[in-house]
């Protein structure tokens, strides 16, 4: 189960997961038992045959295969709803890890993100990431609201800052596939920490249009098509912007949240989902270049 095939990390990024989010699982979890009246100590009782390793593997496997908890559950030997409550504590501590940017350097805010970027003058890319999702049953009022205009399916969005070698330093919470790019950005804060901040040089797709602007042309998008004259001869700066689509932007999700069919994972959980997918990428891409690791 901690081979790299299975997980997509290496078994010292593996390692230091367990070291780091094992105390943290361990308190929430003696905070839970102390948190209600009982007839027995805490302590006492039948122990866990499902150790916090194995739940860490379960959760990695989860997160990039899309594997079902019946799968899981027979692989581990244990039953479904183990599996299923085991994959909900460890998950959301994964997705409050933030970036990697360096051993022991994180990023969980935008706010440290454009510090980060600023500091050394660097270029970043912002992108939004649409994961398909199940359309959202009869009746409900908010069925329409997951629609994306672009893709014309049901989906949720999330908004992703990589650096100009596509590391990954920031991915946002999900929001539902009708809300555009440049409004997800503005919700977030985005153009307000640029216009305040450093000088910088932010790279995006016409889906931001608007915001070089509004940030003091810190956000560099593709010129709209009616201000390109057609035949006249594009100047080097309006090559490199029609042509520097941030693909790299797009950080390496599971295969079931790249294809096209519905995400197998519920829509409340989806934060944590692409949350934690993006801060294991980037802590294996620090390990990647700090240790020359080759797969």
């Amino acid at each position: 189960m901690a081979e790299y095939r299975i997980t997509g990390l290496s078994s010292d990024v593996i390692g230091e997961l367990i070291a780091e989010v094992g105390p943290l699982w361990h308190e929430q979890h003696q905070a839970r038992l102390t948190a209600r009246s009982r007839r027995r100590a805490v302590g006492a009782g039948a122990k866990h045959r499902f150790v916090f390793v194995d739940r860490l593997l379960a959760t990695l496997v989860s997160l990039r295969h899309g594997t079902t908890h019946d799968v899981l559950a027979c692989w581990f030997g244990v039953d479904r709803s183990t599996i299923t409550r085991a994959i909900g504590e460890v998950r959301p501590l994964l997705a409050q890890r933030g970036c990697t940017v360096a051993p022991g350097i994180r990023l969980r805010t935008l706010v440290e993100v454009i510090e980060h970027l600023g500091a050394d003058g660097r270029t970043g890319i912002i992108d939004g990431t649409e994961i398909r999702v199940r359309r959202p049953a009869a009746g409900r009022k908010d069925r329409d609201k997951f629609v994306s205009g672009k893709t014309k399916q049901n989906a949720v969005k999330s908004m992703v800052v990589t650096d100009a070698e596509g590391r990954v330093l920031f991915c946002s919470p999900v929001r539902p596939g009708s809300c555009a790019d440049i409004t997800q950005a503005r919700q977030l804060g985005l153009a307000q920490l640029l216009a305040d901040g450093p000088f910088m040089e932010i790279l995006a797709d016409a889906g931001y249009q608007g915001m070089g602007a509004q940030t003091g042309g810190r956000v560099m998008t593709p010129p709209h098509r009616s201000h390109l004259v057609r035949g006249a001869a594009r100047t080097a700066t309006q090559g490199a912007l029609l042509t520097a689509h941030p693909r790299r932007a797009r950080h390496r999700t599971p295969e079931e949240l790249a294809s096209s069919r519905p995400a197998p994972w519920r829509r409340e959980h989806m934060s944590d989902i692409v949350q934690a997918v993006a801060g294991l990428l980037s802590h294996q891409q620090t390990a990647t270049l700090s240790r020359g690791f080759r797969g």
